[in-house]
């Protein structure tokens, strides 16, 4: 759905971004989504191995008593 972005969409909400808020606050804005979007993949990476651990976890039991 959303992943259908062309260059030329990509200017457009750049143009309308730098509209609305303003070039002050536009590197400000960038640097606040990059947190986010590193917070969020750092997440989604400790979720992963936590997980990860868990089956290996259960692998290894599974494995001795069998």
């Amino acid at each position: 759905m959303f992943g259908n972005f062309g260059f030329q969409e990509l200017v457009v909400v750049l143009i309308i971004a730098l509209i609305i808020f303003g070039p002050s606050k536009l590197p400000e804005l960038g640097r606040a989504l990059g947190r986010g979007i590193r917070e969020f993949k750092k997440a989604t990476t400790e979720i992963e191995e936590s997980i990860t651990k868990e089956v290996n976890a259960v692998k290894d039991n599974n494995f001795k008593e069998g």
